[in-house]
């Protein structure tokens, strides 16, 4: 018998939230931890199941879906969203090529170059880590001499973050949105904001509904369409009167979602892996 497996490493109220949602929904469910899992042992999924691969790690979370995969098991989202979703620069490469609107960025694999990069661009900048989440080790750049201390720290750092991706600094008016695509459908998001000019929840952004309109939804539509994949968290901020994609996330949280918006997203991502079984 097929069964809705959610494989974890620690378990978050997002998993506990999408195994209530399952049992709600009458899928035949199971919440594992796969932390003792080694491959090349018995497997531990089946091929008519569906995985949601909810891994802390996203270096961990790709690399079992991209296992399950080689067994022919149906993994939520599929790895190679994964990997585009993983890395900004490939996100932005992405997007690019789709024509999708996004703040201007600049990518660079020296100090010198870098410092280039984001003159180029005009301060202020931003410098993120080509991978990461919940607004780690972004910095805003403000003139060169902040410009050489942070690449100049970054190098530091070790080769993950000798990629420098540097993105122009959008004034985004202190708030930002948060909106969840399923199975290729905009279903709602939430308004982000904060004094600070990060606004994730997960730094103390206050959340509240936005209401999805015609140009919102078909920005992040065209999103979808570009990366692929069953469940996206994009992060949208309007600049000059447009919106722009910043970031997009495979595995993103929801947990603070809920409320606001008044929609059952954990329901409607088990809804969506539950269909994609054999």
């Amino acid at each position: 018998m097929a069964v809705l497996r959610i494989l974890f490493t620690r378990l978050r109220t997002e998993e506990k939230l999408l195994a209530d949602a399952a049992e709600r929904e009458h899928i035949p469910y199971e919440l594992r931890d796969i932390s003792d899992v080694w491959y090349g042992g018995s497997d531990f999924c089946n091929s008519e199941d569906v995985v949601l691969s909810r891994c802390v790690s996203h270096n961990q979370n790709e690399a079992v879906a991209q296992i399950l995969e080689a067994q022919g098991v149906r993994v939520v989202n599929p790895s190679h969203v994964m990997t585009v979703c993983g890395n900004k620069l490939t996100t932005s490469l992405v997007l690019e090529q789709a024509g999708v609107a996004q703040p201007r960025f600049r990518t660079a694999f020296s100090t010198d170059a870098a410092i280039e990069a984001a003159e180029d661009l005009g301060y202020p900048v931003v410098c993120k880590p080509v991978s990461g989440s919940w607004g780690r080790l972004l910095a805003k750049v403000c003139d060169r001499y902040t410009a050489e201390a942070i690449f100049e720290h970054k190098a530091a750092l070790g080769v993950m973050h000798n990629t420098f991706y540097i993105q122009e600094y959008v004034d985004k008016d202190g708030y930002d949105v948060r909106a969840f695509v399923v199975d290729g459908e905009p279903i709602c998001a939430i308004k982000r904001e904060s004094e600070h000019w990060i606004t994730n929840t997960a730094r103390g952004g206050q959340a509240s509904n936005f209401q999805l309109d015609d140009e919102t939804s078909s920005l992040l539509t065209s999103v979808q369409a570009a990366i692929g994949g069953e469940f996206l968290a994009v992060d949208l901020f309007k600049s000059q009167g447009r919106w722009l994609v910043n970031e997009v996330n495979d595995g993103g949280e929801f947990r603070n979602s809920i409320a606001p918006t008044g929609v059952d997203i954990p329901a409607a991502v088990v809804r969506a892996a539950w269909s994609k079984r054999a």
